[in-house]
């Protein structure tokens, strides 16, 4: 098998990539938050699970793939209502608690 049949068995259809950033950015904020970089209740966190849990659901649906598509609804919801109090509160923007 040529090097270029293998990458082209590998090609991603618009499902596929959009489903990929979307946990890619969930991924990313659970790594930046076990590394220190940002907390639990740091916009940034909230709002990479946020916009990954939509991404995922988004091609999840499209792929009509109904166990993920529930897992990351819900998830999609939950992370949505976090970010609800720091829009509320006069916060600034970020971790706050810095010890």
């Amino acid at each position: 098998m040529r090097l270029l049949d293998i990458i082209e068995s590998f090609s991603m259809n618009l499902a596929d990539w959009i489903g990929f950033w979307g946990v890619l950015q969930i991924l990313l904020a659970y790594f930046l938050n076990i590394s220190g970089r940002v907390g639990t209740k740091d916009l940034l966190f909230k709002a990479l699970n946020f916009s990954g849990a939509l991404m995922a659901f988004i091609a999840s649906y499209v792929l009509r793939f109904w166990p993920f598509m529930i897992l990351e609804a819900i998830w999609c919801i939950i992370s949505f209502i976090s970010l609800i109090p720091k829009f509320k509160k006069n916060e600034p923007i970020g971790e706050t608690d810095l010890s």
